[in-house]
């Protein structure tokens, strides 16, 4: 049996993918490049913003002309299987507009996977599957061969920013067991990984409690009544960082995505810059400069907040690179308020950012808010701070050139086969002149100039 996967969206759909594609291989499929070679197409789709959902759609059509093509010329048609987000947020309606889909497969409905897979080895189909709500976190999402992982720590959302779909498509907050985590942790150490990025929708509410050994949110729980028996998302950094030492793991980098502002702790900070195997990287989305705004976001925290947040980062954490997310065109934004998010950027000089405009999502508070902004100035606020943001990125990255750094060796370079591709603990991309014996290895680099958004170094 064979399958393909199609994989869009965040990190976490990556790692989702990934457990799925596990279940398969160990009961013996294997994967093709081509879905029409395959026995088994899975789409695992994102709905947090509707270019991506346009995507599905496309794709969902061309799949359809495929099925009927092999219809005709009297072939086993492919079976089709939606899942991810936009498969939770549409459900049975997805089936009814895209006939050629089979299965629709919610964010609660993962356990079901099995029986699929067992239905399609033996040519006959499910009927219905079970619409009871169930989550579970899967033992592993480790890729065969690869040298980096994603470990899930936790799901859902319980911020209700008022733009995001998010809450609505993964549900409440839920913290997997830290002995779950450490379990996979040491299976991914086995395998020979050298660098993991913990996962969640926002990963520094993590919450778990030993006593009732289930989860709970961080705003359920005070930091300040914290005893041995609740774990946050500070211990249960420092308790990784003292289980790869105690177990001499290979596993020498962790990072952490996505974290929200509000959620950062002291305790967090500190953690960073005491334990050497936690990155000096942090991804701390703003979404945007003015608190007028944030306010009517959800965000929960002021500019003012924000900026003093980075300044204990900044402080304790000397060689941090902060990178982030900016929303402009939130409805009502004035060219004022937006000139807030620009001097923002400037004085936080961020190493990167992913900056977008607002989409109305269906559902969320801020579809039907007034006040929305036309297109146009939605595009012309978007190219200018990301005309300013290439040039805060460039005079960051300067300041790195004649430093020696550590990097982890990737993958060959597209532009030239005698120069590897790596990435720095600050999330920095280097290439330099090596053998590619060395790809999924810890090298000493000299950075001696810049080439658009990558480094060019020399290997020590």
């Amino acid at each position: 049996m064979k399958y393909f996967f199609e994989t869009y969206g965040c990190q976490m759909n990556k790692a989702e993918s990934s457990s799925v594609e596990q279940i398969l291989i160990e009961r013996g499929w294997n994967s093709v490049e081509n879905p029409e070679d395959a026995n088994l197409v899975i789409i695992n789709t994102c709905s947090v913003r509707a270019t991506a959902e346009t995507r599905i759609h496309g794709r969902l059509g061309w799949y359809s002309a495929l099925k009927k093509s092999q219809v005709k010329q009297n072939k086993n048609p492919i079976t089709v299987v939606v899942m991810g987000c936009m498969a939770q947020r549409l459900l049975e309606s997805l089936k009814k507009q895209f006939p050629v889909v089979d299965y629709v497969v919610g964010n609660f409905q993962k356990p079901f996977f099995t029986e699929i897979f067992e239905a399609v080895e033996n040519g006959r189909k499910v009927n219905q599957l079970d619409e009871t709500p169930v989550y579970s976190f899967a033992s592993t999402s480790y890729e065969q061969g690869s040298f980096s992982a994603f470990v899930p720590i936790m799901h859902g959302c319980n911020n209700f920013c008022t733009y995001c779909i998010v809450p609505y498509v993964r549900g409440r907050e839920i913290s997997r067991s830290p002995k779950d985590i450490l379990s996979e942790i040491d299976q991914l150490s086995a395998h020979g990984v050298k660098e993991i990025s913990l996962l969640g929708q926002n990963v520094n509410s993590f919450c778990w409690n030993e006593t009732k050994s289930i989860s709970e949110t961080a705003s359920e729980i005070s930091a300040k009544s914290c005893d041995d028996k609740i774990i946050l998302f500070p211990q249960l950094m420092k308790m990784i960082a003292e289980h790869l030492k105690k177990t001499n793991s290979p596993i020498k980098w962790v990072r952490f995505m996505s974290s929200h502002p509000k959620d950062l702790s002291d305790e967090l900070i500190k953690v960073i810059s005491e334990e050497e195997v936690l990155c000096k990287h942090i991804h701390l989305p703003v979404q945007h400069g003015s608190s007028n705004i944030l306010q009517r976001m959800n965000r929960r925290y002021t500019r003012e907040k924000y900026l003093d947040l980075v300044k204990k980062i900044k402080k304790q954490i000397p060689e941090v690179s902060l990178t982030t997310d900016i929303l402009i065109g939130f409805p009502g934004e004035t060219e004022d308020e937006f000139e807030e998010t620009v001097s923002l950027m400037k004085e936080i000089n961020y190493l990167a950012a992913y900056m977008y405009y607002y989409n109305p999502r269906e559902g969320t508070p801020a579809c039907s808010y007034e006040n929305q902004i036309p297109m146009e100035d939605k595009k012309r606020r978007l190219a200018k701070i990301i005309d300013i943001q290439q040039e805060i990125t460039k005079t960051e990255m300067k300041k790195q050139l004649g430093k020696t750094v550590k990097v982890l060796v990737e993958n060959v370079s597209r532009d030239d086969e005698s120069e590897m591709l790596g990435r720095t603990s600050r999330d920095e991309r280097v290439v330099f002149k090596a053998d590619k014996s060395l790809i999924g290895s810890f090298v000493e680099v000299k950075i001696e100039s810049l080439n658009g958004n990558t480094f060019k170094g020399c290997l020590i």
